[in-house]
């Protein structure tokens, strides 16, 4: 084998030409060399070994890639939505009778008349729903049941006599049902041949009533986006509740949709879907591609942490903290690999969809979202290689355990308001319901919102919780207003202003970097090349100054 020529033993990964090193030496500083290496910028790297940032240039297509994906699938989830909702207040025009909008608190009946009326009518304004709707509906026979399936529920056994303060009760539950069919094309036998009007209602014990029925129907205005039209089987549930047996039984309808493939679609000159199909099929590569590169980005930093630890241990005979291992773990690489695993589930499930074999759009909507979401949080990671952004991210970083410790001291206060808000207003306030609502109104006061309102619906039956109900208000926004949030941002200003001074005097050095501080070697000295071939790249700028040691990097 022919001796390295001279060029070849001045950029060799050995002792360099003319060395009296020792071979350990040598060895510590070609580490040292990697270390820093592996801490770079991508247009540091490309100077320091000619590599162009790939994964750079990758990223930026993804998200160019998964933007335009979205945008596309919310415009056609949108068309979806609207159909589903115009649909069902259509429902709600034609089966409940003096149905007004946005009365589905107050929509109830609270006689026995009105409620056989309403339960009557909408059973009649379903025989007549091909005479009468403006939309083209279609009925659904069940097959071995009726289409229509008019059901009351009540218990078993049920005697209540408040006149003398005494009830007998079987709490089992009976369902009771009666079926209607729009057309019979044979005769009903004499034991089902029934009028649904002499269904009779056992009120004294009357759970609740149930109309359930199924229309189908096509939503052709998917043409617009250029997708086949979907067909819609709806299945409508009219409920009128008793069950709190008030004396008011309320009244709402309930519309589910399943979404299938129309038979034989025919759109002439439309509904040609390959073009998006396509599209997702390069949204998948590209998310395996960024995955494949950024699991082998993470696998190489932990491969590095290990043989930069075992070196260590072996020659100052020191274990490597905690926090200079995690160094090697990049959290950017991580939140990049989530990203790509979802959007890939995502544009499955995406295609699935657009092809009718699946209906999942929320499911859908939450991976592609979230993914978004990820792919241009990702993109923060390029920025801190500015000093000028880097300072915001760091100050993030640094302020998070902090502020961490700090929600979980100020949730336990937050908790004990909510929990006896919910025990002591509950009763008095529509806002203190429930513990959801709690919290959500008690927040709302944290932020400022719908103070006077708060104050001004609490009921004043009780002149003691009407008193109680001022101490709880007044404490809970004095606390938390004057004094938590102030706490919560001057934690976040302490913290940008540590950082601040760091940076304008000397930022305090892990031992890991004070470690790779000692490789005076700049990105264009050659040392880290293992070729010599070397040109700039459309991502970098080529005459930028060498990284410097000392700078407050997050990768």
């Amino acid at each position: 084998m022919a001796a390295p020529s001279e060029t070849e033993r001045l950029l060799g990964r050995g002792p360099s030409y003319g060395s009296t090193e020792p071979p350990g030496v040598a060895e510590e500083e070609e580490l040292r060399r990697r270390l820093k290496y592996f801490f770079m910028s991508p247009c540091d790297k490309y100077r320091a070994r000619g590599r162009r940032p790939v994964k750079l240039g990758l990223q930026l297509a993804k998200i160019l890639l998964v933007t335009v994906q979205l945008i596309l699938f919310g415009l056609s989830n949108q068309m979806v939505v609207t159909f589903k909702e115009e649909n069902t207040i259509a429902f709600k025009h034609l089966f409940l009778k003096d149905y007004v909008d946005g009365a589905e608190d107050s929509y109830a009946v609270y006689t026995q008349q009105d409620l056989y009326e309403r339960m009557f009518y909408a059973v009649e304004k379903y025989l007549a729903v091909p005479n009468e709707t403006i939309g083209r509906y279609a009925y659904v026979h069940g097959g071995n049941h009726s289409a229509l399936l008019l059901c009351q529920q009540y218990y078993r056994k049920g005697r209540i006599d408040p006149a003398n303060d005494t009830f007998n009760i079987d709490p089992k539950i009976v369902t009771d049902c009666l079926g209607v069919d729009p057309e019979d094309p044979q005769p009903l036998s004499p034991e089902l041949d029934r009028s649904y009007k002499n269904f009779t209602l056992k009120f004294h014990k009357l759970i609740n009533v149930t109309i359930q029925f199924k229309l189908k129907a096509i939503n052709i205005q998917t043409i617009i986006n250029n997708e086949i039209p979907d067909c819609y089987t709806f299945t409508i549930t009219i409920t009128f509740d008793n069950k709190a047996h008030s004396g008011r039984v309320k009244i709402h309808l309930d519309n589910r949709a399943d979404i299938k493939e129309c038979k034989d679609p025919s759109v002439f000159g439309r509904g040609d879907n390959s073009f998006r199909l396509f599209f997702d099929v390069v949204v998948i590569l590209v998310c395996s591609l960024s995955f494949i590169l950024c699991a082998r980005s993470i696998i190489r930093g932990l491969l590095l942490q290990h043989e930069f630890s075992r070196f260590f241990q072996r020659r100052y005979n020191q274990s490597v903290c905690l926090s200079d291992r995690m160094e090697f773990l990049n959290g950017w690489y991580i939140l990049l690999v989530i990203s790509d695993v979802l959007t890939v589930l995502g544009t499955i499930m995406k295609i699935g969809i657009e092809s009718k074999n699946f209906a999942g759009y929320d499911v859908c909507s939450i991976l592609l979202g979230t993914s978004t979401l990820l792919v241009w949080v990702g993109v923060i990671r390029y920025l801190t290689f500015f000093q000028k952004y880097n300072i915001l991210i760091v100050t993030l970083r640094v302020a998070l355990p902090n502020v961490i410790r700090f929600c979980c001291c100020v949730a336990v206060i937050y908790l004990g308001y909510c929990f006896c808000g919910w025990i002591v207003l509950g009763p008095y306030h529509v806002k203190f319901r429930s513990l959801s609502m709690v919290s959500e109104c008690l927040f709302s006061l944290l932020n400022g919102d719908d103070m006077f309102v708060t104050f001004a619906e609490m009921q004043q039956h009780s002149y003691l919780v009407w008193l109680f109900s001022q101490v709880y208000l007044y404490t809970f926004i004095s606390l938390f207003i004057y004094m938590v949030l102030s706490l919560f941002i001057a934690l976040i200003t302490g913290s940008y202003e540590t950082i601040k001074h760091q940076c304008e005097g000397e930022p305090p050095v892990s031992q890991l970097h004070t470690y790779i501080a000692q490789c005076k070697d700049s990105p264009k000295s050659g040392k880290y090349r293992r070729d010599s071939t070397a040109s700039c790249s459309i991502f970098c700028c080529c005459e930028r100054a060498p990284l410097q040691d000392n700078a407050l990097l997050v990768n």
